[in-house]
């Protein structure tokens, strides 16, 4: 139950567009609140409440360094997300396989 609720978390955060950015800019080190805020011209308390949802997720976490909170990217959370999609995509692999196998087989048994 835990990791379901944890993986439901990871998704919903990583539905919204903004929020996969924020990600994207994380990937190539740690930011403020007002540094990630800046390119999408969004005010301070929106982007925190965008941070708080990955960071709930275990997506983010942040730092209060000073004046300003320094947020990093938190890979625990993604882990679990990735490996719930490689269970799934070698499952679906291997009934397409099945299913390729099988056309093959008949095709070759019509002619």
């Amino acid at each position: 139950m835990v990791q379901q609720l944890a993986l439901d978390r990871a998704f919903s955060a990583l539905a919204d567009a903004t929020r996969r950015q924020i990600l994207v800019r994380l990937s190539e080190g740690p930011a403020s609140i007002g540094e990630l805020a800046e390119p999408f011209g969004m005010s301070l308390t929106g982007m925190k409440k965008h941070v708080l949802v990955l960071e709930n997720a275990g997506l983010v976490t942040t730092e209060k360094v000073g004046r300003s909170r320094q947020c990093r990217l938190g890979t625990e959370r993604l882990d679990d997300a990735m490996a719930w999609i490689s269970f799934y995509q070698r499952l679906w692999e291997r009934r397409l396989d099945g299913l390729d196998a099988y056309f093959t087989l008949r095709k070759g048994t019509e002619q």
